[in-house]
């Protein structure tokens, strides 16, 4: 299998920006990172749109924006958290690129989550248990998505060279 584009996968919190940007060095690829392109596209902040238009109409548009950059070539490209989850977008990255699952348990998360909710429109405002409670059913209702990824690997333990091996041992690589 050719792989022309990378995606990676996972709940927010999972690292999939810092892991695209340290690929991107190592891989020569360039590094797109879909909650950026979001706000280019539409001049807003993401969590902006979601409190005029809802997450409806954001899931919409997100959906939109996968498919502005799904053609480019040499490309890694971080998905927002419930991007996999939602019409068909999961499909269409699993048929246009190497898509990767970044796994990490509830607790990880949650280490990670509590220093940035003010910016993340599903966590701001939850206190500790609140928190808990959300991702851990957020995860649960997800899972079944980030599972159909081709490569599902735990992001607790591996660095950025397992990385680059496990997309080598993928397929080639669009020079």
């Amino acid at each position: 299998m050719e792989i022309k584009r990378i995606f990676l996968i996972g709940f927010m919190g999972s690292g999939k920006s810092t892991l695209g940007r340290r690929l991107r060095s190592e891989m020569d690829w360039d590094f797109l990172d879909l909650d950026d392109v979001f706000e280019d596209k539409f001049q807003t902040t993401i969590k902006q749109y979601f409190a005029t238009l809802g997450e409806d109409a954001f899931r919409k548009a997100e959906q939109e924006v996968l498919k502005d950059v799904i053609h480019k070539d040499r490309v890694i490209i971080a998905t927002g958290g419930g991007t996999p989850c939602f019409f068909n977008n999961m499909d269409v990255m699993n048929k246009n690129g190497l898509t990767i699952y970044l796994k990490l348990s509830v607790d990880t998360l949650i280490g990670r989550l509590n220093s940035g909710k003010q910016v993340r429109p599903l966590v701001a405002g939850k206190s500790g248990e609140e928190l808990y409670k959300f991702i851990e059913t957020k995860l649960k209702e997800r899972e079944g998505y980030y599972n159909t990824s081709k490569v599902v690997v735990d992001a607790e333990v591996l660095g950025v060279e397992a990385y680059v091996q496990i997309i080598k041992a993928s397929g080639d690589l669009l020079p």
